[in-house]
């Protein structure tokens, strides 16, 4: 369930998660991203019943727009 703080105590509780295909191997950076909900909720994904963040849809594109146009140096 997902809490007014924006986030899920237990994110296996979701359905639908998917790792990006830049996502490779063993690399232990990656986040998933769950489809199929009216808000986007995001977990790490070494940590499949962790806690995960939840974006609205406008607030996630807003960030991935961001990262594509590199607004967030390395």
């Amino acid at each position: 369930m997902v809490t007014r703080r924006r986030s899920v105590a237990d994110a296996c509780t979701l359905a639908g998660w998917y790792k990006s295909s830049y996502s490779g191997g063993n690399q232990g950076e990656c986040l998933e991203v769950a489809r199929g909900h009216t808000t986007v909720p995001v977990r790490d994904s070494k940590a499949v019943d962790g806690p995960a963040l939840v974006f609205s849809a406008d607030g996630w594109s807003s960030f991935v727009s961001a990262i594509r146009r590199g607004a967030f140096p390395a």
